[in-house]
């Protein structure tokens, strides 16, 4: 384990899900059961769940890359609104472990590993394991699981953190070994209670989920393929015990009976839902629960976004440890066969990436030209552009495509982004222009609020980007962080009352989380100026 895991993090994980510490024991992570309603309220689950989020982007585990994020949630999303209980909030998140895995948490927070992406051959087996996981949530499995949780790991939890606690006060590098082990030793025994528990809801996810999957338009035979799928990576990896058996066949049991039941279950549907699929219907003027006829045929595919190829190779340069080794993996695909048209995306994004953006030009001016309302090759055009020097050619692009879309959100990001890197106040305040018509729906944005930070610092504009630097630290798992930050930002004698009053406000929501951080023993000495504290890296 090269990363000490903060101790309010390690507790939420064996106290409230079980799942995100363990996974990184196995370089994936696990499905961590569904919802039961009385343990924990509505705002708690989703508390909760926001937590986890933020500790996985504070160790590096989450790609935040707003084109994937917004394929990723038109998905999860779609699916979410054909289930049976489409009033569930959902977040869908992506990892970039390379682990074949998935899992979801309490709030309805899902997260999917790059490695799950990299094998599924098509959008519907993605949605399938979605489908999978939502129906996870939807029957309740995560809270029932959060609830046996809390009445079997604190005897455990006291157990670890107590070894962990005197494996710190052992000084030198013998520290950081010691903490591993102890944190091996418990959580490798919640990890196996929680497997055993979750497998009785597997059958009851799988019946569920397929449902979904052809309510929402995509193949309800896809959850079966994947199935296939994670057959034969097992049989590749049969000569190499570390990766013998994928994260999610350790939480997920995979056997033929599962398979041949998938099956008939999909057999089933497709007379009724698989020809023309129906999703509820979100317009406020209609009868609630109502459902639609989308005329997909989703065993032909057309329950699919369009852009699965492009997302699967854009994720597979982002999970790759180097931009160079990225380059390599196409290289030797390219030996292979020929790349299609996604991959050669991926290779250029990869050059762009490590700054070769002559060989990155070379790579997406014919996909340019052959897909000009395409956003990832456009969007990629218009970056390259800029980096080659081509500022107005950049320009250009974007302001074109914007005109057409002025609140897609990967698109304003992107742009907003560019133009913060010229580092004038001119440049600053059109990237302020770009973002403001997202203002209104960022809620936990961490993106967003990173861009709109550095937009307005370079604009001019302090107030404002001390609060959305504030935010992305809070959304990065650093709520100390964001306190101390706005604290200071209050001491400003320049603040109107407008300012005052939102900084008071978020003050007052932080500082419980901050306490409770605190009641649990973890201070984030670096935000305070202090000697670090346990559990909290240096340099982060």
């Amino acid at each position: 384990m090269n990363r000490r895991l903060p101790a309010f993090a390690l507790a939420l994980a064996l106290t409230a899900t079980t799942g995100a510490a363990t996974a990184q024991q196995r370089g994936g992570l696990p499905d961590i059961g569904s919802s039961a309603g009385t343990v924990l309220s509505p705002a708690q689950q989703a508390e909760y769940g926001a937590m986890v989020l933020a500790q996985l982007r504070h160790e590096g585990y989450v790609v935040d890359d707003p084109l994937l994020d917004g394929w990723l949630d038109d998905v999860g999303q779609r699916l979410a609104g054909a289930s049976d209980r489409p009033q569930q909030s959902f977040t869908f998140f992506l990892l970039r472990e390379r682990q074949i895995n998935a899992f979801a948490t309490l709030g309805g927070y899902v997260g999917v590993n790059a490695g799950l992406v990299l094998a599924a051959e098509r959008e519907d087996e993605v949605a399938g394991v979605l489908a999978h996981e939502i129906s996870h949530v939807t029957q309740q499995h995560v809270l029932r699981g959060a609830e046996k949780a809390q009445r079997e790991s604190l005897p455990i939890l006291l157990a670890t953190l107590g070894a962990i606690v005197a494996a710190q006060q052992v000084g030198g590098n013998s520290s950081g070994d010691a903490t591993s082990a102890a944190l091996m030793t418990g959580l490798g025994v919640l990890q196996q209670r929680q497997i055993n528990y979750t497998r009785d809801n597997e059958a009851e996810a799988d019946r569920i989920g397929i449902r979904t999957l052809a309510n929402a338009g995509y193949d309800p035979e896809a959850m079966a393929d994947f199935f296939v799928t994670l057959q034969s990576v097992v049989r590749m990896n049969q000569g190499d015990e570390r990766a013998a058996v994928p994260g999610y066949l350790q939480t997920h049991p995979l056997t033929l009976a599962r398979i041949s039941e998938a099956r008939e279950r999909a057999a089933k549907l497709e007379p009724t839902l698989a020809n023309t699929a129906s999703v509820a219907s979100n317009n406020p003027l209609l009868p609630p629960g109502l459902r639609i006829s989308t005329g997909a045929r989703s065993r032909q595919g057309q329950g699919s976004t369009g852009d699965f190829g492009w997302a699967r190779e854009r994720l597979r340069v982002l999970s790759a440890p180097t931009p160079a080794q990225a380059i390599r993996e196409y290289q030797q695909m390219r030996t292979k066969q020929p790349l299609d048209e996604a991959r050669r995306y991926g290779l250029a994004f990869a050059h762009q990436l490590a700054s070769q953006n002559a060989e990155a030009l070379r790579e997406l001016e014919p996909l340019a030209q052959a897909h000009p309302d395409n956003l990832w090759v456009q969007i990629a055009m218009g970056e390259a552009e800029a980096h080659a020097g081509k500022v107005a050619d950049a320009d250009r692009r974007f302001e074109t495509l914007l005109a057409r879309m002025p609140t897609h959100r990967a698109l304003a990001l992107a742009y907003a982004r560019l133009l913060a890197e010229r580092n004038t106040r001119e440049a600053g305040a059109r990237a302020v222009a770009v973002l403001r018509p997202l203002l209104g729906g960022i809620g936990n944005d961490l993106p967003f609020q990173q861009a709109y930070a550095r937009a307005c610092e370079i604009a001019g504009d302090p107030v404002r980007a001390g609060e959305a630097w504030a935010e992305a630290a809070y959304l990065s798992g650093r709520p100390e962080q964001a306190l101390v930050q706005l604290n200071n930002l209050k001491k400003r004698d320049d603040l109107d009352y407008y300012a005052r009053a939102r900084i008071d406000a978020r003050i007052a929501a932080i500082t419980p989380t901050v306490l409770e951080l605190r009641r649990q023993g973890v201070r984030d000495e670096e935000a305070t100026g202090g000697r670090l504290g346990f559990g909290l890296d240096a340099g982060r």
